[in-house]
């Protein structure tokens, strides 16, 4: 930009002050010349000033820190740069949202290869592409081609027999006295539910047979149990399971994420109950989850479930809003303690006429 309002105001100057401050310039060049001090090298930007300026007088005469083959070089080679620019082929990118959606279909579906992709977009959706063009965005990571996998991935696997599928943990709690107790807890995968819970502070293989004996009904529609690999589930725990028409899923070693719906309830269990409870004995660590699993049974509301309750209050009044900022005319809100406050259950009642 400076050189630009420079050039405008020689052009707009009178010939004689040009004339003058070139010699000037040029005698300047000449001192630099005879003392035989080198230039420093001209950068890209430098060269495509002196090509620009070249094209308005005669530039051989005064052509002085390079040869004039250089000069010429520079000259071609912008020159090819340009038509390459204005040359380049290929097709557009597609629309961001496009590739964003090939990238998806390849991440979620192992078996699928370019061009069932490629059938998948047109067919289904309308967006006409071909397996070269889907080649073109398919995520560096999974490869060129389809994946060969005995099976459906593990995440896969839960989410599809989530309703038939229970798990298990053990969590440890240390009371008051440093004594340390075991809590064991069964949940259902699909729903949240947590079916069973026990505390113990020597937690033997019959004893943990006995818990699955009293969790488990025998209409029961599960078909597959999760655990991690603790010694406490013994090969007789599994054989004990396996009579109760369940199949045994163990973790791999050091793998919790496997069991990351269980892991997580664990987690729930501490950060919103025992982290801020310190029972005295097993009686009162029972008394304390009690509460705590009737609340997170049917009062507290999950994420993942829409959100919604493990255990849908089929009673709990619902009233039309017309505003969905406004509490609705003619009903009270009821808070209730649990966990002598520590959390609070929220509902409507109707006022009383």
């Amino acid at each position: 930009m400076s050189e630009a309002l420079g050039f405008l105001q020689l052009v707009l100057g009178s010939k004689a002050s040009l004339a003058a401050e070139v010699l000037f310039l040029r005698k300047q060049l000449a001192f630099y010349q005879e003392r035989k001090i080198k230039p420093r090298r001209f950068d890209d930007a430098a060269r495509i000033s002196l090509l620009l300026l070249a094209q308005l007088f005669d530039w051989k005469k005064a052509l002085l820190n390079v040869k004039p083959d250089t000069f010429i070089g520079w000259h071609r080679k912008a020159f090819r740069l340009l038509w390459c620019w204005k040359s380049r082929g290929g097709r557009p990118r597609l629309p961001k949202d496009i590739r964003r959606l090939i990238v998806e279909m390849a991440s979620n579906n192992p078996t699928w290869g370019q061009e069932r992709v490629a059938d998948e977009l047109s067919l289904k959706l309308g967006i006409l592409v071909s397996p070269r063009t889907v080649k073109k965005y398919w995520p560096s990571r999974l490869g060129s081609g389809p994946r060969r996998i005995s099976g459906q991935r593990w995440k896969n696997f839960v989410r599809n027999h989530a309703n038939a599928m229970i798990a298990c943990d053990f969590a440890t709690v240390v009371t008051a006295r440093f004594r340390v107790l075991y809590v064991f807890v069964i949940m259902e995968i699909g729903t949240r539910r947590i079916l069973h819970y026990n505390v113990t502070s020597h937690p033997a293989a019959l004893w943990t047979v006995q818990q699955f004996r009293e969790a488990i009904p025998s209409d029961h529609r599960y078909r597959f149990l999760i655990h991690d690999r603790d010694s406490i589930f013994s090969d007789a725990v599994d054989q004990a399971v396996k009579a109760l028409g369940l199949r045994v899923l163990r973790t791999p070693v050091l793998s919790p994420q496997a069991n990351a719906y269980c892991e997580r309830l664990v987690g729930t269990i501490r950060r919103e109950c025992l982290d801020f409870m310190i029972p005295f004995g097993e009686k009162h660590l029972r008394r304390i989850l009690r509460d705590w699993i009737r609340h997170y049974n049917s009062g507290r509301p999950h994420s993942s479930l829409g959100p919604g309750l493990p255990i849908p209050d089929l009673e709990l009044p619902r009233s039309p809003q017309p505003n969905r900022h406004q509490l609705p005319q003619g009903w009270n809100i009821l808070a209730k303690s649990v966990l002598g406050g520590l959390h609070h259950e929220y509902r409507l009642e109707k006022a009383a006429a």
